[in-house]
């Protein structure tokens, strides 16, 4: 069933339920809708859409931060046929207008945080945007921009009789390569569909669960775990912000089901419980029945103390790319906590196979590339032929991932083909960042690896090489990395000189050897 006809049955069989609660603890703020709320907020987004031009094919870019609008205008963009072009708030400006470039956007939605990222690019912007629509606050918005309030006050809920089929292209998820150049991963209804099925079965999601959703929405990990919620009617809960109290109180008083952490929030969790910060007794918690992880290495020793805290939660680790839909390719499974480290075994009508550079199963227990097929591949990536052809192979989509296989059937991640770095479940592209730190006049060479990190899961590292006759201190390079975003600032840095291989490339595994147990010489807080 395509995504927006399972919206508008939860509204037919649950309309006077709530859908969505939006929780924003730091201005002590609660807002909620219907699922009749939201799906007539969604029919008027389409409906207003229709009126300015969109249908089947368009490109509409989603730009805005978790709130109680974000999933309402998300189908209000799916129902029109258009394609939705969710992005990172943490895109800077030139990224979003190579994004809005790419996808050739008509209309952008976006809130009040990215007011100076879309007016530093906006003469660019109006090449194929037409119509900008503001979802801050009407005192706020730019004089070119039409208002969300203005087009629900303005727009009928009538839902446009656009034929929607599983095989149509529905959204475009920017994620990026080793270069960090933007790549468009184009999904269909039949993925997102897809989504919502491995979702629920993996959690046995019902009608009377709650989930609480705290990482950014743009994300396929976020949205694609609501979706087994969505699937069956469940209420869910969107935080803004993320504080160890703001979490166990929305636990407690919203009486939420089901968690998806991040590694550095559980551990803050257990730090706060750890430190009397947080009192568990203080709290309705007995409902709590599921905390799982993705998105990056998790510590087994994180989990065995979850459990001695949490003894009646049960666990999963879920692994998953944008270019499958999200979460789910492989997961651990509730009932295999004496496999806590492992990722898990093929998901829910996926395959899994790990092997070698021509593609041929390795032995179990080698060391191979994890690859993947099953409904949530991905259609392509957009306008990027060579790039699609190099991931999909006879229906067979390569994670980039190296893996092992135990005795058991468990699927181990050893390491990644390439030299992304997951930091809080964030990518950083290390090209980028040493590309900026060789814009600093003091720098002949620099080179960026990950190290490990308990709270992260990897920290970005920088090795420095001083140009001949200067000297640099770390905090000039603490001050000149504030102009990157905070998350793919270097946490440590090295001064040493960079080894590079006779074709040029930085020898990236001897650094990882040299420095992964070293002393830092420097560590940014």
């Amino acid at each position: 069933m395509i995504i927006t006809e399972i919206l508008a049955r939860n509204a037919r069989m649950y309309g006077h339920e709530v859908a969505l609660v939006e929780r924003s603890p730091a201005e002590n703020l609660r807002r909620q809708i219907t699922w009749s709320e939201f799906d007539r907020q969604s029919d008027q987004v389409a409906n207003a859409l229709v009126g300015l031009g969109i249908g089947k094919g368009d490109r509409v870019v989603h730009l805005m931060t978790n709130c109680l609008e974000w999933l309402p205008i998300y189908f209000g963009i799916l129902r029109t046929g258009a394609w939705v072009v969710p992005l990172n708030f943490r895109f800077v400006a030139t990224t979003i207008q190579k994004c809005v470039q790419t996808a050739e956007a008509k209309v952008i939605f976006f809130g009040e945080e990215f007011i100076d990222r879309i007016h530093a690019v906006k003469p660019e912007l109006d090449k194929t945007v037409h119509t900008y629509i503001f979802t801050g606050s009407e005192a706020a918005a730019p004089d070119y921009c039409k208002t969300y309030k203005q087009l629900l006050e303005t727009t009928a809920p009538v839902r446009p009789d656009v034929p929607l089929f599983l095989e149509d292209s529905a959204a475009l998820y920017f994620t990026s390569g080793t270069t960090g150049d933007p790549k468009a991963t184009l999904l269909t209804h039949k993925n997102l569909e897809f989504a919502c099925y491995v979702e629920n079965h993996h959690h046995r999601q019902t009608h009377e669960d709650n989930f609480l959703c705290i990482p950014p929405l743009y994300h396929t990990g976020a949205k694609m775990h609501w979706f087994g919620n969505f699937i069956v009617g469940a209420k869910s809960v969107i935080m803004k912000g993320v504080e160890p109290r703001w979490i166990i109180e929305a636990v407690s008083e919203e009486k939420i089901t089901v968690v998806w952490l991040l590694v550095p929030w559980a551990l803050d969790l257990l730090f706060a419980i750890e430190n009397k910060d947080i009192r568990l007794d203080d709290f309705q918690l007995d409902q709590w029945r599921l905390m799982h992880i993705g998105a990056q290495p998790v510590p087994a020793s994180l989990i065995r103390e979850w459990k001695k805290i949490f003894p009646h939660h049960d666990y999963d680790t879920n692994y998953g790319l944008t270019e499958s839909t999200g979460p789910g390719c492989v997961h651990l499974g509730m009932e295999n906590m004496h496999k806590v480290g492992a990722i898990g075994k093929a998901g829910f009508d996926w395959e899994t196979r790990i092997v070698d550079e021509a593609l041929t199963p390795v032995k179990q227990g080698a060391v191979g590339e994890l690859i993947i097929r099953g409904p949530g591949v991905m259609k392509e990536y957009y306008k990027n032929p060579e790039a699609t052809a190099a991931v999909l192979k006879d229906g067979w989509l390569l994670t980039g991932d190296m893996a092992r296989e135990d005795e058991d059937g468990f699927i181990w991640l050893v390491d990644r083909k390439k030299d992304i770095i997951i930091t809080g479940g964030e990518n950083i592209y290390p090209v980028d960042v040493e590309e900026f730190l060789f814009t600093h006049p003091k720098i002949h060479d620099a080179a960026v690896i990950g190290l490990p990190s308990l709270r992260l899961g990897e920290i970005a590292a920088a090795i420095i090489q001083v140009k001949e006759g200067q000297t640099l201190t770390k905090e000039e390079l603490v001050a000149f990395c504030e102009q990157l975003p905070r998350y793919k600032r270097p946490r440590k840095f090295f001064f040493d000189k960079i080894p590079r291989n006779p074709t040029g490339k930085i020898e990236k595994p001897k650094l990882r050897q040299k420095y992964g147990g070293a002393e830092e010489s420097f560590q940014v807080k």
